[in-house]
């Protein structure tokens, strides 16, 4: 008997490019937690990115959070505790990826043959459309919806025509890939507990309580709602005009304090609304190299001094290549992680 031919590739968490993805240091993190810290249940990924954190910590209760929608939207796709129907996401991602009449919507009048050619442009569009009307009409339940943008937004981001994120396009480039959607293998039935925001870190801490706090900021001036804006327009599909060369929205919304001279500030009012047991700060060693956008804006003897107002605090470091969308001559980087384990209320 000849095996039938699948219909549909699958993806991980971990297949996006992504600034700053900790995915390759998860063995460095997840080690530094089971020899330093004991009775951990839940895991709070304020900064949380991509998920890829998160990731090592299904068997715990997650709380994820991202100031970007896009990634609040994969997350809540990942880890969310509402239960779908993966059959359902399987019908709607064949079905996507067998359109084959191109007709002009948002994406066509905005981005035609800029990072996407006409065609993908008008399958992004017409998928996006798809899946919110679908979800208004009652077809898909909010996880469902959310798997969906999610394959959406790793099928957009493979063949985009940039150098790793959506600050310019590759003019002249050949649209030699055609959109395909992949079936994220997201677990059906995750911890009944889990919870996915999408909020400042700074304000959501006052509201939540986690045994382990991981805290990945951005490290420096690039803030990720413009290297990734033309993701973020799609996740929220709101249709705002965009402007310039890179066809960006407008995100005076988006931008955060971590990347700004307000950084340190930022991160003494975090620390101190942290109710936790441990804090797991990740943050490397740039104060001092690269160019100005690359240098950290946190000082170590600054990082220090907040976090042992807060607990006893020691220091990991591991050498590490960094996504970079660029070329870097820059040698000796390293991921430090800085555990805090936090007074007790009680001292």
């Amino acid at each position: 008997m000849v095996a039938e031919k699948k219909l549909y590739k699958t993806s991980l968490i971990n297949n996006r490019r992504y600034l700053g993805n900790k995915y390759k240091l998860l063995p460095f993190i997840t080690k530094v937690v089971s020899e330093e810290c004991s009775d951990i249940k839940s895991v709070a990924d304020i900064f949380a990115g991509t998920g890829a954190v998160s990731s090592a910590f299904k068997d715990k209760t997650i709380i994820t959070n991202d100031l970007m929608y896009s990634n609040y939207i994969c997350n809540f796709a990942w880890f969310g505790s509402q239960e779908y129907s993966p059959q359902t996401i399987i019908d709607c991602i064949i079905k996507y990826n067998s359109i084959s009449k191109y007709e002009d919507n948002y994406m066509t009048e905005n981005f035609a043959n800029t990072y996407f050619s006409y065609n993908d442009c008008s399958k992004i569009g017409f998928i996006r459309e798809d899946i919110e009307q679908n979800y208004l009409d009652g077809n898909i339940n909010e996880r469902e919806r959310a798997i969906l943008i999610t394959s959406l937004l790793y099928a957009m981001d493979k063949i985009a025509k940039t150098c790793g994120h959506y600050d310019a396009y590759r003019k002249g480039a050949d649209f030699d890939a055609s959109l395909e959607l992949f079936v994220p293998l997201a677990e059906a039935h995750n911890n009944a507990e889990n919870e996915c925001f999408n909020k400042d870190a700074n304000e959501l801490v006052k509201e939540i309580y986690a045994d382990l706090v991981y805290i990945d900021p951005p490290y420096n001036s690039r803030q990720y709602c413009d290297a990734y804006h033309l993701l973020e327009n799609v996740a929220r599909w709101e249709k705002p005009d965009v402007f310039g060369v890179a066809k960006k929205m407008n995100r005076d919304k988006m931008k955060s304090k971590y990347c700004t001279q307000s950084a340190t500030e930022a991160f003494e009012d975090l620390i101190k609304n942290i109710n936790a047991k441990y804090i797991l700060f990740s943050y490397n060693n740039m104060a001092t190299k690269g160019n100005g956008r690359s240098n950290a804006k946190i000082a170590d003897e600054d990082i220090m001094r907040i976090l042992q107002s807060k607990g006893t605090v020691k220091v990991f470091s591991e050498n590490y290549k960094a996504f970079s969308a660029g070329k870097s001559n820059i040698v000796d980087n390293a991921e430090r992680l800085f555990l805090c384990t936090c007074f007790s209320e009680e001292q």
